[in-house]
């Protein structure tokens, strides 16, 4: 019998813990990643109920509409499976699972919105990314899809990219929140 395959994170390096925990940069790439195709009229995006540039929160897992007809799922595998199962392929509907392919940042903080602005040219502002809006930009020269997931009241986002890109964000991201004292989490 072989061994199941077990994931393993982009982000390689060991960072020094301790600090404050009031910034923090964690890793999510082991969570589930699935992307869903399907047309604006279909059954899929009536289930989805997420407009392009936002996202929420339905029994375990955040449903980003990352781009016009295109969803992407972040969950626990059992979670985001069970989503999968019961959407309605009438129609053209892709899905896909990214996981392997796509790296998940999470920045948590209420500076963290000082610390992307150093490296990326969107404003942060609560007026133009609210809680639940979701985009895409360039973050350090790295394309990347945003997603402003407050965490407990707390502002936070979740940044996806590709993951040969990921420890170079990671860095370039500690890198920029250094003098607000933004600590590695859980790497």
């Amino acid at each position: 019998m072989a061994n199941a395959l077990e994931f393993e994170s982009p982000i390689t390096k060991r960072y020094p813990s301790g600090g404050s925990r009031d910034l923090a940069l964690s890793d999510e790439s082991s969570q589930t990643k699935t992307l869903v195709r399907a047309a604006d009229d279909s059954a899929a995006a009536s289930q989805l109920g997420v407009a392009f540039g936002g996202s929420r929160h339905q029994a375990g897992v955040h449903i980003i509409g990352q781009r016009p007809t295109e969803w992407l799922l972040v969950g626990d595998e059992s979670a985001a499976a069970a989503m999968v199962v019961g959407l309605d392929r009438t129609g053209h509907v892709s899905v896909i699972d990214h996981t392997h392919a796509r790296a998940l940042l999470r920045l948590t903080g209420e500076r963290s919105a000082d610390v992307l602005s150093k490296i990326c040219n969107v404003d942060f502002g609560d007026h133009m990314t609210p809680d639940g809006s979701a985009l895409s930009a360039s973050v350090a020269k790295v394309g990347c899809d945003i997603t402003r997931d407050d965490a407990s009241g707390i502002r936070s986002y979740r940044i996806a990219c590709d993951r040969s890109f990921a420890q170079y964000l990671f860095d370039a991201i500690l890198d920029a929140g250094r003098e607000f004292s933004l600590t590695a989490v859980g790497a």
